[in-house]
């Protein structure tokens, strides 16, 4: 029996998703045309859109329907600084960001972008003082809302006020975080200036028991973004392209579902989550929680394992049936020590040494007990 704990990487398609996109999937048409049929695909395309933007406190207008989180911290960062690369600008950016933002920014800066980094605190906190204090002269700035690796639960609401404050435009990466945390654009946003403060937020439909290939971006309706992808003038010119009507419906019915679950979700994950985190220190002493104890996402377990390498545990633990990770899954694969637990101030040898644990929908009891078991053995065997 396979016990899966890998729901950061992706989550099991939900079954409203799934039966959104069938029925949607029969509606023939391009939502561009202007006949009948291309009409009917229209009205559902944004029936979607008006759905998705309850669910996240936006006007629908604000909703850019994109192939899930990277495109969307793509169209977000590099339409952003398209538009600003005259200003010459730096980019803010925080040490513990996803490798999507960070790799971005490395292409901007190859192509003449400065950039300022920003520390993270012992629990991978952005250190908001620090980001404010980086803001200055700024053309733009990112963050997530909460670490995607260790958990930990950024103040998005204060970074967003010190980019208002500072006049500068912020991204926030908000796809580890979207079906566990409120994520209320407007109010994130608050009086801010068109072009300032908050102007986007991305987040990914797989995550959230969407079809892989799912994704939104919200941007703020004055926010001047330069789009990726050019020939057609959908969703306000932001991405061209034939629009995905029945992965619009799936990402709408996935989102409300999980809105609608997510308080009474978060109290049982953050139950099997704490029993999973005290059962694995309890049978291996020399483990650590890494990241905040308390105010990190409900589903997170992020552990650090000393004089045991990762991706070993990783792979004893495949053998007995349960699947984890050692970080982000777009980095799967890649022998490399966790960047984020770096940023943390641990070492490097402390960060090849950690594991996460993520829990999600079809999480049970069942799988905590078989991780509990199953880590003393595999630890033992990584240490030696």
């Amino acid at each position: 029996m396979r016990h899966y704990l890998d729901h950061a990487a992706t989550t099991p398609l939900r079954a409203v998703a799934r039966d959104a996109w069938i029925a949607a999937s029969a509606t023939v048409g391009n939502a561009s045309s202007t006949h009948g049929a291309g009409q009917d695909a229209r009205r559902l395309l944004e029936e979607s859109r008006e759905r998705v933007a309850a669910v996240l406190g936006c006007e629908p207008i604000e909703v850019v329907f994109t192939s899930g989180g990277t495109e969307s911290i793509n169209t977000a960062l590099r339409g952003l600084w398209g538009m600003r690369r005259a200003d010459a600008g730096a980019i803010v950016l925080p040490d513990a960001e996803h490798h999507a933002t960070i790799d971005t920014v490395a292409a901007l800066e190859r192509d003449g972008a400065r950039v300022r980094s920003v520390r993270v605190d012992a629990q991978g906190r952005i250190d908001v003082p620090a980001f404010a204090a980086a803001l200055d002269g700024a053309a733009l700035a990112t963050a997530l809302v909460a670490n995607n690796e260790v958990g930990t639960i950024n103040d998005a609401a204060a970074i967003s006020s010190a980019a208002a404050a500072a006049s500068v435009p912020l991204h926030l990466d908000a796809v580890a975080a979207c079906g566990q945390l409120p994520l209320v654009f407007r109010a994130l946003r608050g009086e801010a200036p068109p072009e300032a403060g908050l102007v986007a937020m991305s987040i990914a439909g797989h995550k959230i028991g969407a079809p892989v290939g799912t994704g939104v971006l919200v941007a703020a309706r004055g926010a001047r973004i330069a789009p990726l992808l050019h020939g057609g003038m959908q969703q306000r010119g932001l991405r061209a392209g034939t629009q995905d009507v029945p992965g619009a419906a799936a990402l709408a019915a996935a989102l409300e579902e999980a809105e609608a679950q997510r308080a009474s979700e978060s109290i049982r994950l953050a139950a099997l989550r704490d029993g999973l985190v005290a059962g694995i220190l309890d049978a291996v002493p020399s483990a650590s929680l890494l990241g905040d104890a308390q105010d990190r996402l409900p589903g997170n377990a992020h552990l650090l394992f000393p004089g045991a390498v990762g991706e070993s545990l990783l792979f004893l633990l495949d053998m007995a049936g349960i699947s984890a990770s050692t970080g982000s899954a777009c980095q799967a694969g890649v022998a490399e020590p966790s960047h984020v637990v770096i940023a943390m101030g641990r070492s490097e040898r402390d960060a090849r040494s950690v594991l996460r644990f993520t829990l999600g929908a079809s999480s049970t009891q069942a799988d905590v007990d078989a991780v509990i078991a199953a880590v003393p053995g595999a630890v033992a065997r990584a240490s030696r």
